[in-house]
């Protein structure tokens, strides 16, 4: 008996699916500050909005801002500026995000097209939903590139820019959206976007105890201004009273913690000196 069409391809999706839901899950799994969790297709959670619904809803985005500001008043005890909570909400879903697609590019040179609509945030919780898709990019030795939904890339190179592309057409509509809530230009935002995509890598090196090498892949991700991201990657090396050597880079756009709490701005802060940052480096390695 002859096949219905397309009912031969339905394992192979399901496969496809597969490979990127345990690749997923091995990003979540390291990475402990990344709140973030797998889940099936189907209707959002009702406390749920997608990425889509934040590039295209305004409403959708004043939630996003306005459950921000709760969490601010909760953690900082008080109500920060409008354009505040959205810098912070936007650092966070741009750190999130970013790290759910590098993540499986340092991992496995697996780069998901991660689209709007398969992030889901609770805006209760601030808890991200990822429901994978079978669209991802890979070199040809990886054992899925012979799945439906895997495109396979020739070179690490080209496939470094394909994590750049998939970063920028994710991440694009929201920028454009949020961009009228902020006191900051496009290349103000696209410097987060770099922060954010950087620092994510360098975070999972941390988590794996592979920090040179994770500084190594992200320095060749983003050697220079590649637009519409503004700079590159610029780490250098800092060293202790004692000699140790520490990585450190600053940001090209401000994530706004200082205005949450005034006594202390982020470590890679252009407000913090490399003195502070030297000391209190040291004071969380001892």
């Amino acid at each position: 008996m002859a096949m219905a069409p397309g009912t031969a391809a339905a394992p192979h999706a399901v496969s496809s699916t597969a490979a990127l839901t345990g690749t997923y899950g091995r990003v979540i799994t390291l990475c402990d500050a990344l709140d973030a969790r797998t889940a099936l297709p189907g209707r959002p959670p009702a406390d749920c909005v997608t990425g889509a619904d934040l590039a295209q809803d305004e409403h959708a985005l004043d939630a996003f801002i306005h459950a921000e500001t709760v969490r601010i008043h909760e953690r900082h005890g008080h109500a920060p500026r409008r354009d505040v909570a959205a810098s912070r909400a936007l650092h966070d879903y741009l750190w999130s995000v970013s790290l759910l697609m590098s993540g499986p590019w340092h991992l496995e040179r697996r780069v998901p097209r991660l689209h709007p609509a398969e992030v889901r945030l609770d805006l209760t919780t601030g808890e991200f939903e990822v429901v994978p898709g079978s669209d991802f990019a890979c070199l040809p030795d990886d054992p899925a590139a012979g799945l439906p939904g895997a495109r396979v890339i020739g070179h690490e190179e080209a496939l470094r820019a394909e994590l750049r592309a998939a970063v920028v057409d994710h991440v694009r509509p929201l920028i454009a959206a949020i961009g009228s809530h902020l006191r900051r230009g496009p290349r103000a935002l696209w410097g987060m976007v770099a922060d954010d995509l950087v620092s994510g890598i360098w975070y999972l090196g941390r988590m794996l105890d592979r920090e040179d090498e994770a500084v190594r892949a992200a320095t060749e991700l983003l050697p220079h201004g590649i637009p519409p991201f503004p700079g590159g990657a610029d780490f250098r090396r800092l060293t202790g009273p004692g000699g140790r050597g520490h990585h450190t880079r600053t940001r090209l756009g401000c994530c706004l913690y200082y205005k949450l709490d005034r006594a202390q701005a982020c470590l890679t802060c252009p407000r913090t000196c490399d003195a502070e940052r030297v000391r209190r480096l040291e004071d969380v390695d001892e």
